[in-house]
């Protein structure tokens, strides 16, 4: 029988974490508004789904967060993207939909790449937790200079904060709240996720792990690492724990 590509538990793990965006926005612990733009600690599940779970429902759930904040600009409920929204629906989609969902899927990407470098998760969930609110930032004041710079609202926002250009529009708008958002996702985000890992016993060495498969078996064949999923390759270990 074909192996499924997502199984009952990555499904259920997927909608916990959506589950906690949708309750964040519900109850105002997403965001704290600063200004024309607010301050949003959405990021710090969108990193730890990201890094448990994979660069796919990275994407999930930074698209599901990004639909919540496209409300808040069809509804009003943010000043800036309502006035973006009204200039352009089709660019404020991207704006706060595909800059999300590219954060979760970048970061996703990314720590995978630290967690082949950082084999004990000495420093990569950390820095997947910094990553999230880091590069929602990027990306949201880089398509806001790169597609609305030149619109009413943001150039009356440069002027009162006295930019002298883009880089430094950027700067002043996010202020301390973007170093705060960095901080608790570095913290906080990087302790949940390596705690959590560590509990689901997700933060093996994919290569020790996949040689302490290939001692285990009974024949003495080894299989190819690249056909050995990680999940698979802990279950195998577990089990033949299990049976000692």
């Amino acid at each position: 029988m074909e192996k499924k590509k997502f199984s009952t538990r990555y499904l259920a793990e997927a909608a916990l974490f959506v589950g906690i965006i949708l309750v964040m926005k519900i109850t105002g612990l997403s965001s704290i508004p600063v200004g024309p733009l607010v301050m949003t600690f959405t990021m710090i599940p969108i990193a730890i789904g990201s890094m448990l779970l994979g660069p796919l429902a990275g994407t999930i759930l930074g698209a599901f967060f990004g639909l919540t904040s496209l409300y808040d600009a069809i509804t009003g409920k943010s000043a800036m993207t309502h006035f973006f929204f009204q200039e352009s629906p089709f660019l404020t989609v991207l704006l706060c939909v595909g800059t999300r969902a590219l954060v979760g899927a970048v970061t996703g990407w990314l720590f995978r790449l630290f967690s082949k470098v950082d084999r004990k998760h000495t420093w990569s969930y950390f820095a997947g937790g910094l990553l999230a609110p880091v590069l929602n930032t990027l990306f949201f004041m880089g398509f806001i200079v790169l597609v609305f710079y030149r619109s009413e609202f943001v150039q009356n926002l440069v002027s009162k904060l006295g930019a002298s250009g883009p880089i430094m529009f950027i700067i002043l708008a996010v202020g301390v709240q973007g170093l705060v958002e960095a901080a608790t996702g570095l913290v906080i985000g990087g302790a949940i996720a390596k705690g959590v890992a560590h509990a689901l016993k997700r933060d093996r060495d994919p290569l020790a792990a996949q040689q302490a498969v290939y001692r285990a078996k009974d024949d003495g064949t080894e299989i190819p690492s690249s056909e050995v999923p990680i999940d698979d390759t802990l279950k195998l270990i577990d089990d033949k724990e299990a049976q000692k």
